[in-house]
This record gives C-alpha cells, structure tokens and sequence, in this order.
C-alpha cells in the first residue's frame, strides 16, 4: 500500500529526529516523522514505571543546553521547555568528609583546600584552560566536518574553510587540543592536581556512559566534550532538569514541530528505506505501507540504518566494513528509585538545594572507578560501580507526590556483552551493591526506597534503540570523532545513497541532548537542494 508522499521522511523520533523535522517543517517542508515506540523522544522519554503517581526520566536525566540557534527557531519555551539548572558536583566519603564544588569561587576555594591547598589554587587554572579552549572546540561542534583526503573542488574548498576557522589558535592551543583527543583524563587531571579524591570527581565528566576508565586514551576529550562542547555557539555549557522530565524536552520539540506543520507518527516501525538507482525514494513500514519522499533523514543507530534499513549491496563495500567495525559498547546500567524521603548524608546532614539539586557522585577516588571498569573488562559486574545520582524532584514538584522524590542513579559497569542478555539476577546484585554505597554515606537510605527500576543494556539495546546500550549511539573515541564519524567521507551527515541523511547521536556533535546533529543536517540539506525542493519551500516559510 502506498500513501501521499512526503517531502522529507525522518526515521526516527528521538529528539534529533525532531530537532531536524521541526527546521525543516518550518521552512515549508512536508515532513513525516515516524517513530516505532508509542511515544517520542528516544533515550530522552518520561515514563511513569510505578503508577501515575510518579513521573521517571527513564534513561537520559539531564539536558545540555540547546544551542541558542535550536530555541530561537522552534521557539521551546512557547511548547512547555523550561529547565532548572543543576547545581555542581558533591561527594561524600566513607571516612565522613565531603567534597562539593559549588560555583561561589570562595566557597569552592574552601572546599577543595580541605584535601590540598595546592588542588585549590590550582583549580581556577583548570578551569581558565578549559575557558580557553572553548572558544576553539565548541564551533567545531557546529562546524560540518570536511572530507578530509578528498580531491573534489568543493571538498577542498570546505577544508579550507575548517583551516580558516582553526586560524586564531595558536600552536600551545593546537597542542592542547591534540593532547585532549590522544590523554586520558586521568593523566590530565594529573598536571593539575594531587589529591585523589578531587582526581576521583573531575574523572566522572570523562567516563560517563563510556567503555573506558579514565585511564583510557581519548577520555580527556570526552571531559571537554561535555564540559566545553555540547551547547555549541562557542559557549561553555550548561546543565539542568527539564521541567516534567526528559520526556517534556521531546513533547517540546514535538509540539514545535506540528506547529510548523510536520507530521508525527508513532507505533510507526520502519522496515526499509526504499532505493532506487542510488538514490533514497521514501520508506516502507513493517504494516506494508509506503511512503515516497525525495529526502529520508536516518536518526537511528548508523547499524540500524545501514545494515537493517538497507540492501548492502545498495552501499560501497569499505562503507559497509566501517559500519560492521564500529564501536558501540556500554556496560551502563540505570537504576531509578521513588523515595519517601531525601537521602540525609552523614557527613552534611539536613537538606542543601546545592547537595540535593546536584550531581551527587558514589565514587572516591580515581583508583576506585578505574577498578570498577577493569572488573568489567575481566567479564564480571563491578564490584563497587560508580554512579552519578541527580534528584530532580528538588526543583520540579511535578515528578512525585508531595514529601516523596525520584532519584536517578547513572551508573557503571557491567560487561559489555550483557547487551546480548537480560541478566536480570546479576543486575539486580549489581544494583543492590550500588544502593549499599549510598547506603554507607546516608544511613537509613535503604528503608526510604518505594519502588525501583533496573534498566541494563539489553533493554536499552531492544526497547529504546540504544545498541550495545551505547548512550551516544556509538563511543566517543578518537578514532570514531569528527570527520570518522560515522565514516571517513560520510561525517558531514550525508550517505552513499543520495537524498539519505543521517542525524542521529552517532555523526559529529552527538553525545548528549544536544539538537546540533540535527542543525548541521538540515544545513546540509538545504546546501544540496537550494535549486530543487527548497527553492519552492522559501516561498513558504512559516512563523
């Protein structure tokens, strides 16, 4: 059965597949975004696993600012996006000290100076080198990566345009720079501090989510990606709650987009992208239905795309191989939790907004994460896993019933083959260690849980589309970074098949809630159709 075609199809509904249907509706595109889960949003979603009383951001907890150009052209704050920014890291101990870095320098002066006066000073350092670098590394977020190596006119011209970007930096920061992507984070904090326990805390910035330790080469860069990159527009970035959980940043940008006129369907399960002559002609649904469009944009996983979505003899074989070889392993696990109470830590009791409305980190030092992935690695559940605990429901009052509260618990690791297999008696183990850690630091935590939920990568592979329950669609390692991601000569989001674009968490920008993968996409898209499709859609732009 074939329908009325569409302009533009996006496969796809988490929020690049919407970021990117939203840019594209409002320039007059005939958009179809067409999602299989019955709601949107991907790993960004609310649910309610404990009855209508609680409200859970399930998987991803927290959002980056989008980048000022997204909010300004869909107009968030109209569909419902507002966010409460999170405040900075705390750490509590075994031996009963704590660590917090709020953002008053004083006060933060005076927190690190109880573990090494010389750390102390040393952090505005840090953080001036890390300001300095953001001038440089955030536009490269919003920068398309060239096709380095090519020969074509205009593929030359585009690397000289990177190189004319790159100008200002001189060559101590151009060094940085390739000390960020090639570092570990561990030998980088290193240079500047002594202390373990600070070590420990600054590390969490380069692991989360990945498979490496923070002794792994290339972590140092994931720090800065998260520190410096994602809000892009050459700002530092920024934290926060989504008001009404992950889930509210999809109905935004949902909402947004049927505004400007696209269409969204979900229970909507791609089963192939149509080809024909090379060149991409619409999608065809697992019901038999048809739908024709001159442009298809993938925001799936590049292994859904291109090795279930297509023919492989529609694409270059060494394009084939890269995708086969590419990486996407996890070993996170998420556990959720209702609370009667907030957790009341031994070592600062009663209830601090900037404790309790921060990222609140279980592990103590370097050393200690460093071994929780290492037991991954030799096959088995860490044994003290790592975790990065927010409780939105400090600020946002709309996740649980009065006096109640919902924690997310981020943590890390388990063997990255448990994406293959529910696990489910070795994931409860697990997580019932990481509730003993919180347990240590704030006696009584135990008693205050009401419900729980565990979700290991083989639910965030088969439910949310999460491979390998990689959050970021494949790991941020050097050699699967810029201008190699996906593929070398595919990283500026177009594919071997023409009118396929893909923008989803594994092309340039993505890791994080971030929107720029699919900003640059679209940019792409109206580059390559000025003479065809978008000469008659400026004629019907919409407001």
């Amino acid at each position: 059965m074939t329908i009325a075609g569409s302009d533009v199809v996006v496969v796809g509904g988490g929020h690049n597949g919407l970021v990117a249907a939203g840019l594209l509706a409002k320039r007059g595109a005939r958009v179809t975004v067409l999602e299989r889960r019955p709601n949107v949003g991907g790993a960004a979603v609310t649910e309610q696993p404990w009855g209508p009383d609680y409200r859970m951001s399930a998987l991803s907890y927290v959002v980056s600012m989008l980048p000022p150009t997204v909010h300004r052209e869909l107009q968030l704050e109209r569909f419902g996006y507002k966010i409460h920014p999170q405040h900075g890291y705390f750490a509590a101990y075994r031996d009963g000290r704590f660590l917090q870095l709020p953002d008053d320098v004083q006060r933060r002066h005076e927190q690190i100076s109880k573990f090494s006066t010389k750390d102390a000073d040393a952090y505005d350092r840090w953080t001036a080198w890390l300001g300095g670098l953001a001038g440089t590394l955030a536009p490269l977020l919003a920068t398309v990566p060239p096709k380095l190596g090519s020969k074509r006119p205009r593929d030359l011209i585009d690397q000289a345009m990177l190189a004319w970007r790159l100008r200002a930096a001189d060559e101590q920061q151009v060094g940085d720079i390739t000390r960020l992507f090639t570092m570990s984070i561990a030998d980088l904090l290193s240079e500047y501090f002594e202390s373990p326990h600070l070590q420990g805390l600054l590390s969490v910035s380069g692991i989360i989510g990945t498979w490496a330790g923070p002794r792994s080469a290339g972590t140092a860069y994931v720090m800065a990606h998260h520190q410096i990159g994602d809000i892009g527009d050459g700002q530092m970035s920024a934290w926060g709650f989504p008001e009404g959980g992950m889930g509210r940043v999809a109905d935004a940008l949902r909402a947004a987009a049927e505004h400007f006129g696209a269409t969204v369907r979900t229970d909507a399960t791609v089963a192939r992208i149509d080809v024909r002559d090379g060149r991409a002609t619409g999608v065809t649904l697992e019901s038999g239905e048809s739908i024709a469009a001159q442009v298809v944009i993938a925001a799936t996983h590049p292994k859904i795309t291109f090795l279930e979505h297509l023919d492989r003899r529609d694409l270059p074989h060494d394009f084939v191989e890269c995708i086969e070889r590419w990486k996407t392993r996890s070993g996170t696990v998420k556990v959720n939790l209702a609370l009667d109470r907030l957790p009341d830590f031994r070592a600062k009791r009663g209830f601090d907004p900037e404790v309790h409305g921060g990222t609140i980190v279980l592990g103590e030092t370097l050393d200690e994460i460093e071994g929780a992935f290492q037991d991954a690695v030799a096959g088995r559940c860490a044994l003290t896993p790592f975790a990065d605990v927010c409780i939105p429901s400090v600020f946002d009052r709309t996740l649980a019933p009065e006096g109640k509260h919902v924690m997310s618990m981020f943590t890390q690791w388990v063997p990255s083959g448990y994406a293959s297999e529910p696990h489910t008696t070795e994931l409860d183990a697990y997580a019932d260690r990481v509730i003993e850690r919180m347990e240590v630091i704030a006696p009584g935590f135990t008693d205050s849980i009401l419900h729980r939920q565990v979700i290991g990568p083989h639910e965030m592979e088969t439910t949310y589309g999460l491979l390998g329950g990689n959050i970021f669609h494949g790991e941020l390692s050097a050699n699967q970074m810029f201008h190699m991601r996906p593929a070398p000569g595919y990283a500026d989001y177009r594919t071997p098949i023409a009118g396929l674009y893909q923008a989803g968490s594994a092309t340039h920008g993505g890791g994080g809630v971030t929107g720029i993968p699919a900003l640059n996409a679209v940019t792409e898209i109206v580059r390559d159709q000025r003479s065809g499709l978008l000469a008659t859609l400026r004629g019907r732009r919409r407001s």
